[in-house]
């Protein structure tokens, strides 16, 4: 019984140590452009996008390449998980103005 308490515990500990590892990256969207346009992590690690919407209308960052979709509401953040990838380019837009709110992904 000790033991399973003592697994758990060190377990409970290690879980901070193990998410502060994910690399962390910022986009900023303001009038309706991503910043910046080019973000380039590291190959074969999984990523957290922070993407912060600085617009007071909402904003989809969409990319078919990176199969990821997500509606981050005006003046809002939400996050997005990517990875692990192969060395390469993943483009992204902003799909409600695709026409200003273009970006890439470089993975080396």
């Amino acid at each position: 019984m000790k033991k399973n308490i003592f697994t758990a515990l060190i377990l409970l500990l290690l879980s901070p140590l193990a998410m502060a590892a994910t690399p962390h990256y910022k986009l900023v969207i303001s009038n309706h452009r991503f910043e910046p346009t080019e973000i380039t992590i590291p190959a074969n690690t999984r990523v957290k996008l922070e993407v912060i919407n600085q617009d007071n209308t909402p904003e989809e960052f969409e990319s078919p390449s990176l199969h990821r979709e997500k509606i981050i509401g005006g003046l809002q953040t939400g996050f997005v998980n990517i990875g692990p990838l192969s060395p390469g380019v993943y483009e992204f837009v902003g799909e409600f103005h695709e026409d200003t709110a273009k970006g890439r992904i470089i993975v080396k």
